[in-house]
């Protein structure tokens, strides 16, 4: 009994890690498609910690916006630029009254553009706005046509993208490379990464695996039985 013990433990450890394997290659973490708001610190990007429309950077600040899919605030993407002030704004004189924020809008990569869209190249812009404007406001002065949803979430700027707004989305296939960090290649978009990953959905019903492990069980389960009555015949 030992022995049959023996073997239906030898039997069934592969099937099951093969089995855990394969949900864990299946499982994908879900996104979201969104405009995030960095400041630049040295060269170095820090997400804000007030929106763009609440926060009102101080004449030389640097301020970034990078378009990509990303799960939460800790995994979002950066700008790929960390351009200093004096090289954006320089050729922009001081004025009374008046504040230069620098600028650095970075529209994603091909891999987090919605279906059908095409990001435009990076740029940076200097804005010179009022001393009590946010930035959203010198964002607007240099980058619109900008488009917000009802909860004041930034959509689109330069009208980029030209619909959806912080949807879900699934997150791009770890093989193709990840739009976290500072992920700089174009890829496929990431509605067709997903199309391609539901090629193997396994959701649809059962797998090979599962059915290859219950079919093992019954046979070496029917294998006990039959010694068991041997045994005692």
């Amino acid at each position: 009994m030992n022995r049959l013990r023996a073997l239906v433990l030898a039997v069934l450890a592969p099937l099951t890690a093969s089995l855990l394997l394969q949900g864990a290659g299946t499982a994908q973490a879900a996104g979201y498609r969104y405009w995030s708001y960095w400041e630049l610190d040295g060269r170095q990007w820090v997400y804000a910690t007030q929106g763009p429309a609440s926060l009102r950077p101080e004449d030389g600040a640097v301020q970034g916006f990078r378009f990509s899919v990303s799960e939460n605030s800790a995994d979002a993407a950066t700008p790929r630029a960390t351009e200093p002030f004096a090289e954006i704004c320089g050729g922009t004189p001081e004025r009374d009254g008046r504040k230069r924020i620098a600028l650095v809008v970075d529209f994603g990569t091909a891999r987090d553009a919605p279906e059908g869209e095409t990001p435009p190249k990076a740029r940076a812009f200097c804005a010179s706005v009022a001393e009590d404007a946010s930035a959203a406001d010198a964002l607007a002065a240099v980058a619109a046509p900008l488009r917000y949803d009802s909860s004041a979430l930034l959509c689109a700027v330069e009208g980029y993208p030209r619909t959806g707004c912080g949807e879900q989305v699934s997150a791009p296939d770890p093989s193709g490379g990840s739009s976290g960090g500072d992920a700089s290649g174009d890829g496929a978009p990431a509605a067709d990464a997903a199309a391609e990953g539901s090629a193997g959905d396994v959701s649809a019903g059962p797998s090979l695996g599962l059915w290859a492990g219950a079919g093992a069980v019954l046979l070496l389960g029917g294998a006990a039985v039959w010694q068991a009555r041997r045994r005692r015949g």
